[in-house]
């Protein structure tokens, strides 16, 4: 379950092939950024007014605490979505949530079409 928008959302099941990419983009970041940021998998983010989603990956500024309160937009360095039998849904609602909430780039890893969409440069309207 996630809060977006102040609605409690279902959440599809995880499949095998979505375990595996969150691992192996888990696997790749967390090496690489090591004592400078915090790869958070599947956890929910506070997205004033009303929204806390669960991004599949959320790479977070570093902090000594490892975050003992929700991560807020000025913590998140990056979000990734992946995205196997919700494409669109996660296109059309997610991603324009997190612009409006100033993260300043996201990932949607569309699997169905092998391919990565980056977008960044956040507006108030997405």
């Amino acid at each position: 379950m996630e809060l977006i928008e102040g609605d409690v959302v279902e959440m599809s099941p995880i499949g095998a092939a979505h375990i595996r990419y969150v691992n192996r983009l888990n696997h790749l970041l967390a090496p690489a950024v090591q004592g400078r940021a915090i790869v958070s998998i599947q956890s929910s983010i506070a997205l004033p007014p009303r929204s806390e989603p669960e991004p599949d990956l959320a790479l977070l500024a570093w902090r000594e605490d490892f975050y003992t309160e929700l991560a807020r937009p000025d913590d998140v360095l990056l979000i990734i979505e992946v995205a196997d039998s919700i494409v669109a849904e996660d296109r059309r609602r997610k991603l324009p949530l997190y612009a409006a909430g100033g993260i300043p780039e996201a990932w949607l890893v569309d699997l169905p079409a092998g391919l990565i969409e980056m977008h960044s440069q956040p507006g108030p309207h997405g």
